[in-house]
């Protein structure tokens, strides 16, 4: 490996710059590398999440590897390379890594329990230096190298992680863009077709309507004796267009993960075709505009729409006709096909027959209308009585009719089935509340139990603030209490001779915690926060002892400034 000696500048300039002057053939291939890289692990690859798999608010942008249910299985580096970014953080990748190949790729390696003795004890300095378990380093080129096969990690479970896996990306080093590591040679069992759940058929234009209804329907569908799929016959007029619901299946695993390639086609002319071979980080927020976000703001369930909606920006298309959208004339029959695929060559097909007729409507949509409509393109500030709330343009990906309901202390802003796709500013005039009420107030939103949520508040003078991009019901709301901190493996006045760490649990009834420190004999200490479990976590390993009685303090603040201090002494040799 070839490593050149640069000026300090900007870090992932550099890197740019050393895998474009390395690997220029690279880029310019159709295909992917199939035998360059290893695996990253040493068992088999089974997934729990496929990439461009639908999420929330985005698409997934990597692979999901189960480890077993287990953590501390070792992570290797897939190439030679040289670690470029190394995160630690309490939600998202958790602790996460990123190495730079000269091939020009990168490898991304999330939610991992600890980096190995080398890389561990780098960004351990920096915790203890910046005094913080959350920091994000940019090593400079070749400052951490790794070889093909190293072990560079051990799996874990921390961040936004719902249990223990591996999340491995492969990315551009240039554009940044994710790929499917699939598509690199990795071995995944895989014989199972895609699962095709439901399928609705959309009116779309003014007059359109699908089986005498203006509102979508959902079309009954059996298997045929060849496998594939038959729709019942669908009558309709004016412009339609289609969608499922459905999920893809790997070998060994009940995992209901995303399915790789979409194709619609009209009497064997294709209208759509788009597939998660790769997409950009910009664009993935546009997953709003993919699926039917109406029915899953209701009913929490992903409709992928096989049609452009207003303010679809996605580049994932490789074919659109008509954005997707079928014209159906009277007296004229389509035969519209539905084709999934996944990258092991597997498909499910379904063909549903459309009839053009001018049938009466006997259900009509219904339309809900309100004193306020909101032009998407243009800002909009409104008053609500307790606050405001300002839309800057481009808030929304199209018009509607928006409901605002006013308050003393509580307002609502429509409701959950309109996706923002930038943030919104709601500002609460606090004036009524003396100087002392303020400092334990904060911005809450009410989820469906009532229960208040933190938002976060910026505070000046007579008004409070937050940016989000939910809609919903917004409060005031008061928190009194502060955090509690309790002991989970040690005592008061406990001998820890054999313990290799200890361990605490912090937690807020209402506004959340916000910040930890602790210090060990008057010195500062890395504790280590896991959210999902609220523990904090010393390891012993970090710091020689010089005294047999240790004293530990630990403080603990929420997000409005309630704070506790914990006091304990503890013997060790």
């Amino acid at each position: 490996m070839v490593y050149f000696v640069l000026p300090k500048i900007d870090k992932r300039k550099i890197v740019c710059g050393w895998v474009l002057c390395c690997s220029l053939f690279v880029i310019a291939q159709e295909n992917y590398p199939q035998e360059t890289f290893q695996s990253p692990m040493d068992i088999p690859l089974i997934l729990a999440g496929t990439f461009g798999e639908l999420r929330s608010n985005h698409f997934h942008a990597g692979i999901d590897i189960k480890t077993q249910q287990r953590q501390g299985l070792p992570i290797y580096a897939i190439g030679d390379g040289s670690v470029t970014r190394i995160k630690i953080a309490h939600w998202g990748y958790g602790k996460v890594l990123y190495v730079a190949h000269p091939n020009g790729y990168t490898s991304v390696y999330g939610h991992l329990q600890k980096f190995a003795p080398e890389i561990e004890a780098y960004i351990k300095k920096v915790q203890y230096q910046k005094r913080s378990y959350q920091v994000e380093v940019f090593p400079d080129l070749g400052e951490v190298t790794v070889k093909k096969g190293q072990v560079i990690a051990y799996s874990g479970n921390t961040g936004g992680s719902s249990g223990p896996h591996l999340h491995f990306e492969i990315r551009s080093s240039i554009s940044e863009k994710p790929t499917n590591p699939l598509l690199y040679g990795f071995e995944v069992r895989d014989a199972t077709n895609p699962v095709l759940e439901e399928v609705y058929a959309y009116p779309l234009s003014k007059n359109a309507r699908v089986n005498q209804s203006t509102d979508k329907v959902e079309l009954n569908f059996k298997r045929q004796k060849d496998g594939t799929f038959l729709a019942d016959k669908v009558s309709a007029l004016g412009t339609i267009g289609f969608g499922f619901k459905g999920f893809d299946r790997q070998d060994l695993a009940a995992n209901k993960n995303g399915i790789y390639s979409v194709q619609l086609s009209v009497n064997g002319k294709i209208y759509t075709d788009y597939d998660f071979e790769t997409f950009s980080f910009a664009e993935s927020r546009y997953i709003n505009t993919l699926i039917d976000y109406e029915h899953f703001g209701a009913y929490r369930q992903r409709i992928q729409q096989c049609f452009k909606t207003p303010g679809n920006r996605l580049g994932i298309y490789n074919t659109l006709y008509n954005d997707g959208k079928i014209n159906i004339q009277e007296g004229m029959s389509y035969s519209v096909t539905l084709l999934l695929r996944d990258l092991g060559g597997n498909e499910t097909k379904i063909i549903i027959p459309v009839e053009g007729k001018n049938e009466p409507v006997k259900i009509e949509k219904e339309e809900e209308k309100t004193d306020e409509y909101l032009v998407a393109k243009k800002n909009n500030n409104y008053d609500l009585g307790a606050a405001t709330v300002y839309f800057p343009a481009n808030t929304f990906y199209k018009d509607f009719y928006i409901d605002l309901k006013k308050g003393t202390d509580t307002i609502t802003i429509h409701n959950s089935r309109v996706p923002a796709h930038r943030n919104f500013t709601l500002t609460f005039d606090v004036s009524k509340y003396s100087k002392e009420e303020r400092k334990q107030l904060f911005i809450a939103r009410l989820d469906k139990d009532l229960d208040a949520n933190y938002a976060s508040t910026y505070k000046r003078g007579n008004t409070f603030t937050t940016r989000t991009r939910n809609l919903g019901t917004y409060t005031l709301a008061k928190d009194t209490i502060p955090p509690t901190i309790r002991p989970k493996n040690f005592k008061e006045k406990q001998w820890l001779n054999n313990y290799s760490y200890l361990s605490l649990r912090i937690s807020d009834d209402l506004s959340g915690v916000k910040s930890y420190s602790a210090t060990l004999n008057g010195d500062w200490i890395l504790m280590e926060y896991e959210p999902k479990t609220r523990t904090l976590t010393y390891n012993f390993d970090d710091k020689i002892l010089d005294k047999t009685q240790c004293e530990l303090q630990v403080t603990v603040s929420d997000n409005v400034g309630n704070t506790t201090i914990y006091k304990s002494t503890f013997y060790r040799k």
